[in-house]
C-alpha cells in the first residue's frame, strides 16, 4: 500500500498540484457510491469545481465469481465533461484496477483507486484517495474560450440539443414564410405541440425510438381524415346523446356536460387510442428488442404514445380546422391570435386525458387479471376530465 507520500508523489509525476492532505473513501462491496457536486452523493465535490456535474460517475460493485477478489467498475453518468481513467475517456463503464488515476473532467478532481491490505493474508475494502486541485483564475485556455468544445461528443446525449436546433431551424422558416400566413401558422403550430411533447418525453425518462411517436401521431391524423371519423360521428352523436349545442341554444350545465361526455370525451379519447392499443398488438410481433421499443409494455410506453396522439388529433383540428375558418372569416391577425392560445391550450389538454388514457393501458398489460377494469376506469376518467374542461369552457 502506498503512503500519502507516495501518492503525493505520483500526483506530482502527472503534473496535479495538490492541496492539503490526500482524502481516504471506502467502497462498499454491495451498494454504489456517487462522485458529484449533488448534496446527495456519496463523495460530494465542492460547487468551485465547475466541470463535475451534479451527479457525475458511479462506482459499483460487481458481482465475483467464486474465489476471485472484488472488483469494482466506474460508470460516467452522461456527465457534461466527461470522467477519464488514466487520460482515457470512459465511455459507458469500464472495470477499475489498483493504481488507476480517475479525473472528473478535464483538469478536475483527482482520485487514485487501490486495494489497502492488512496483512499477506487479507484485504481491507479497497478505498479511494483523493486530492483536488485548484487551477490558476487568471489563466486562459482554448476550452474557457470556446466552452463548448469541453463536451467533446457527450453533446449529441445532451436534453437541451434537439430543443435548441429545433427553435433554430423554425424561426428560420418563420421568416421564410413571413407573408405567408397559412404557411406560417402551421409551421409555429407544429413547433409548439412538439416543444410540448418533447417536454413529455423528458418528464418520462424512458428512450422512444422517434418514428414510433410520429407513427401514432400520423395514424390519428389518418383516423380523422377517414371515414372512420364519421362513424364515431354518428354513434356518439346521433344514437348516443352527445350532439353537441348549436349558437343561441339554451341548454343547462348538466345537459352541456352529458353531451360533451358522449360528444367529446368518449368519442375523442376513444378515437385517439386506437393507434395506442395498435402499438400494443403490433409490439406483440416484433422478436426482442423490438418489440419493447415499438409496442406498450408499461405506462410509460402507453403515456408516451397517448401524447403522441393526442398531438396528431390537435394539430388536425386547430391548424386545418379552427384556424382557417377564423382566417377566413374574421382575418389572418384573428387567426394568429386563435393559434397561440388554442395550441397551448389544447395540446396541454388533449396530452393531458390521452396520457392518463394511455397509462391505463400500459398499467392494464402489468396486470393482466385487472386489465379490463384498468382500461375501462381510465378511459371513463380521461373521458370526464375532458368533459369537464369543455363544458367549463363553452357554459355562458
Amino acid at each position: 500500500m502506498s503512503d500519502d507520500r507516495a501518492f503525493l508523489e505520483q500526483l506530482q509525476g502527472y503534473g496535479i498540484r495538490t492541496v492539503g492532505e490526500p482524502r481516504r473513501y471506502e467502497l462498499s462491496s454491495t451498494d454504489a457510491i456517487a462522485l458529484g457536486r449533488d448534496p446527495n452523493c456519496g463523495i460530494v465535490l465542492a460547487a468551485k469545481h465547475r466541470m463535475v456535474s451534479g451527479i457525475h460517475a458511479q462506482i459499483r460493485p460487481i458481482e465475483p465469481t467464486p474465489g476471485s477478489p472484488q472488483i469494482w467498475e466506474l460508470c460516467d453518468l452522461d456527465s457534461t465533461n466527461g470522467t477519464y481513467v488514466n487520460g482515457v475517456t470512459v465511455r459507458g463503464c469500464r472495470i477499475l484496477e489498483p493504481g488507476d488515476l480517475i479525473v472528473l473532467g478535464q483538469r478536475g478532481p483527482e482520485f487514485l483507486f487501490e486495494y489497502v491490505c492488512a496483512s499477506p493474508a487479507t484485504v481491507q475494502p479497497t478505498r479511494l484517495q483523493s486530492s483536488f486541485y485548484q487551477t490558476d483564475p487568471v489563466t486562459v485556455t482554448f476550452t474557457k474560450l470556446f466552452p463548448i468544445l469541453s463536451t467533446g461528443g457527450h453533446l449529441t446525449r445532451k436534453a437541451y440539443l434537439l430543443p435548441v436546433a429545433m427553435t433554430v431551424s423554425v424561426v428560420v422558416f418563420l421568416f421564410a414564410a413571413v407573408g405567408e400566413q397559412l404557411v406560417f401558422n402551421r409551421v409555429l403550430g407544429i413547433y409548439i405541440a412538439g416543444m410540448a411533447y418533447y417536454f413529455i418525453y423528458q418528464i418520462c425518462g424512458k428512450p422512444k425510438p422517434w418514428w414510433v411517436s410520429i407513427a401514432v401521431c400520423v395514424s390519428t391524423i389518418v383516423l380523422l381524415l377517414s371515414p372512420v371519423l364519421s362513424g364515431f360521428l354518428w354513434l356518439f352523436r346521433e344514437v348516443l346523446p352527445g350532439r353537441l349545442p348549436v349558437a343561441g341554444e339554451s341548454i343547462t350545465f348538466g345537459e352541456l356536460l352529458v353531451r360533451m361526455f358522449f360528444g367529446a370525451g368518449l368519442m375523442e379519447e376513444l378515437l385517439k387510442a386506437i393507434p395506442v392499443f395498435g402499438a400494443l398488438i403490433i409490439g406483440r410481433g416484433f422478436f426482442p428488442p423490438w418489440n419493447t421499443r415499438v409496442g406498450v409494455w408499461e405506462p410509460l410506453d402507453g403515456i408516451l404514445l397517448g401524447a403522441a396522439s393526442a398531438v396528431g388529433f390537435t394539430l388536425l383540428e386547430t391548424l386545418w380546422q379552427y384556424v382557417p375558418s377564423v382566417v377566413a372569416s374574421s382575418g389572418p391577425e384573428a387567426g394568429l391570435q386563435l393559434l397561440i392560445p388554442r395550441m397551448l391550450g389544447s395540446v396541454a389538454g388533449h396530452i393531458a386525458y390521452s396520457g392518463y388514457f394511455g397509462y391505463a393501458i400500459g398499467l392494464s398489460v402489468l396486470m393482466p387479471s385487472k386489465r379490463l377494469r384498468t382500461v375501462v376506469v381510465g378511459y371513463l376518467t380521461a373521458s370526464v376530465l375532458h368533459a369537464l374542461w369543455n363544458a367549463v369552457g363553452s357554459f355562458n
